[in-house]
């Protein structure tokens, strides 16, 4: 392997981990082994940190390969909770609002889901790396200032739900999503919940596969060193 001349990694983001901290510790490894200061390595994709799953990190002159990724099709599993909004539509935030959930049953969910396949328009979170007049619209959020974002055209390939559990005190719903980039799972879940007559927020995401890339292709970071000592490394000295 030569990292300089350019390498795409595989790895399953860690719960916690916010997509930088990854690249970060990827970056401190490889420079360790190879002995240098400096190396470009860059993602192909956030995940948030309340996210884990498929993160395709390059290395070098690869990193001109990170727009082709960023492109490819993704493939999520998220869990929703049914009948509760947070202001960031996950578990960064506390509940806001909740919502009556009595009506809602599968038939009406798998009704629901379909109307979100194909081309449609959604409005990004406030809480999102968005820029709003050269700022991060989570930045002005934060800040508690309103934050009012236009929607974005996205294709949603397919929705599959895999679990509907809605006799509980807190119902949820288990759906697979394939789709286009830019697509934000977190909307999608307020959107579904509002399509529902109630309210809903992200409690669990997973991304199980980028283009033709799976979880089962991917590092684990916490046993990147010690893979990276099986591997055979070239080391030579050009600059990038």
């Amino acid at each position: 392997m030569n990292f300089k001349k350019g390498e795409v990694l595989f790895f399953n983001k860690p719960l916690g981990w916010t997509s930088f901290k990854l690249v970060g510790n990827v970056r401190y490894h490889i420079c360790r082994l190879i002995g240098v200061k400096k190396l470009k390595v860059g993602h192909a994709g956030t995940l948030d940190p309340l996210a884990t799953g498929v993160m395709i990190i390059c290395t070098g002159k690869a990193t001109k390969r990170i727009e082709e990724f960023q492109y490819q099709t993704k493939e999520y599993v998220a869990t929703l909770r049914l009948g509760a909004t947070t202001p960031s539509y996950d578990l960064e935030h506390d509940i806001d609002a909740v919502y009556p959930t009595e009506h809602i049953t599968r038939e009406m969910v798998e009704q629901v889901l379909t109307q979100f396949i194909g081309t449609i328009e959604q409005v990004p979170p406030a809480f999102s790396a968005c820029m709003v007049d050269g700022t991060r619209a989570y930045e002005l959020a934060r800040k508690g200032q309103e934050v009012e974002l236009k929607a974005k055209q996205l294709v949603i390939d397919e929705i599959e739900l895999l679990e509907c559990q809605l006799d509980t005190p807190q119902p949820t719903l288990k759906v697979r999503v394939v789709c286009s980039k830019g697509t934000y799972i977190r909307a999608l879940a307020r959107d579904i919940g509002e399509a529902l007559n109630s309210g809903a927020h992200l409690i669990g995401l997973v991304r199980t596969r980028v283009g033709e890339v799976r979880l089962e292709d991917c590092l684990d970071p916490d046993h990147f060193k010690e893979w990276l000592d099986g591997q055979e490394i070239e080391n030579d000295e050009e600059n990038n």
